[in-house]
């Protein structure tokens, strides 16, 4: 057997006997919406660059704010996710706020060329969340 053929057969091992995907990926996710609502609440000013001239007159609060009462709730979600509470809700409300995020970063791509880099990430984020939901919704 070559040095490929006991990589290939120790990362099956690792696969077989390491966590489920489902857990894998709904740690991932708790940890990102946990991570980014931290970040959110210890400094909305980073986010609020995300809100353009066009969107801000519709936010009833400033954009900062904005950022800031999103960034508690991710907080708490984030937790319920990787505390495996109430996930299928959790996760779900993740998925609808990155599709929402997605279209919105779309939009602003296509005007004005900014955000591509987030856009492509939150794609991914997006469905990350939809798969975690689904899973939950499973077991």
């Amino acid at each position: 057997m070559d040095t490929f053929e006991r990589a290939v057969e120790r990362s099956r091992a690792l696969a077989r006997d390491g966590p489920a995907p489902t857990t894998l990926s709904r740690v991932a996710l708790g940890a990102m919406v946990l991570l980014a609502g931290v970040h959110k609440v210890l400094d909305p000013g980073a986010w609020a660059v995300y809100v353009t001239d066009w969107l801000a007159p519709w936010l009833v609060v400033s954009p900062e704010t904005f950022m800031l009462v999103n960034g508690v709730l991710e907080v708490g979600f984030g937790l319920a996710i990787l505390a495996d509470r109430y996930t299928a809700f959790a996760a779900g409300v993740a998925a609808v706020s990155l599709t929402a995020t997605v279209g919105y970063l779309a939009v602003v791509w296509a005007l004005s060329g900014r955000f591509g880099d987030v856009l492509a990430r939150d794609v991914g984020l997006a469905g990350l969340a939809l798969a975690v939901a689904v899973a939950a919704l499973r077991d």
